[in-house]
């Protein structure tokens, strides 16, 4: 298999794809209070348009792909979309992220589905707080879909956490109970303060404090670097890992922001209209829609090497987007 190569000599094979702009909550640092304006349906890629992408990438040697939306989980046919899939990619991996709004629902569906991993978003375990920061949803809806989906499923599952100075800092012990309880990888993420019109840079907590804050502090562990996932051999990404050395529970924090992976930045981005983009942090891409539904895959790969090879040495290089998160895909 061909390897797809970009700027600065990294091997990219592994592309965030959103199948939405769409999202249940308006969490407070990813939308404004009033939302955003929807795309129209004919503009959002179809699951064939994604089946035919997904072949291609796979062909140039992407070996994962995480499907994002906005929330996925809200698009009609997600479950059927994920299996075929499988089925006609058989050798690519593929995850999901998603709120965990209609897990619950979706727990049976899902568990039956060979997914490479599901991550979900969890940002407060006291309901209050929760409801304060989606600004709809339901803390114990989440909770009873994380457990519903671990009765029926082993796959890899991973709670990603934003930590947020002065709202759920004082939560981890909390977090990492509930994640412990479930067999899940409790994930500590660097807020990103992408719009300050959304939430204040104050919020900012680095890894570092972070990692100083953990409850048992000299009893977790750096977990060797060189470790793979159980995933066929898939990287885990931009995360540091740690391990309790009495109880074996693994931890991760991503410093996003605070000490910044670009060096190692193996993906790409795909939005929901098929823009195809090399850094989040850019302000635009280059579009792949037209030329999918020509069925001009020559085009479609050439466009896709050409935008890998113009991802910024560093986020810092790129102009920073002014979308806002969920427009982007997370």
């Amino acid at each position: 298999m061909a390897g797809l190569m970009g700027s600065f000599n990294r091997r990219l094979d592994y592309v965030r794809i959103s199948v939405t702009d769409r999202c249940n909550y308006r969490c407070r640092y990813c939308m404004p209070e009033e939302g955003v304006d929807w795309l129209e349906h004919d503009r959002i890629l179809t699951y064939e348009d994604l089946l035919v992408l997904s072949r291609v990438l796979h062909e140039m040697g992407v070996r994962k792909i995480r499907i994002t939306g906005g929330e996925p989980t809200v698009r009609k046919g997600l479950t059927g979309f994920l299996r075929r899939l499988h089925e006609e990619i058989p050798t690519l991996h593929v995850a999901l992220t998603t709120n965990g709004s209609l897990l619950l629902s979706m727990a049976e569906e899902l568990s039956s589905i060979p997914l490479a991993g599901l991550n979900v978003s969890l940002d407060s375990m006291d309901a209050e707080k929760f409801r304060f920061l989606t600004r709809c949803g339901s803390l114990d809806v989440v909770l009873q879909g994380i457990l519903a989906f671990r009765e029926r499923s082993r796959v890899p599952l991973k709670i990603n956490t934003v930590l947020m100075r002065g709202f759920n800092d004082a939560e981890i012990p909390d977090l990492l109970n509930f994640a412990g309880s479930c067999g899940a990888v409790l994930r500590l993420i660097e807020f990103m303060p992408l719009d300050d019109s959304v939430w204040s840079r104050d919020r900012f907590i680095s890894a570092d404090e972070i990692l100083e804050s953990l409850p048992d502090r000299g009893k977790w562990i750096p977990e060797s670097t060189a470790r793979r996932s159980p995933n066929h051999g898939i990287p885990e990404g931009p995360a540091r890992y740690l391990v309790h050395a009495e109880t074996g529970q693994r931890l991760g924090i991503i410093a996003a922001v605070g000490h910044h992976f670009c060096e190692t930045c193996n993906r790409l981005r795909i939005t929901a209209t098929g823009e195809l983009r090399s850094c989040l942090f850019s302000p635009e891409g280059v579009s792949l829609r037209e030329a999918l539904r020509a069925k001009d895959l020559e085009t479609v790969r050439g466009l896709i090497v050409a935008e890998a090879g113009r991802k910024p040495k560093c986020w810092k290089d790129a102009s920073v987007s002014s979308r806002h998160m969920s427009q982007i895909g997370g």
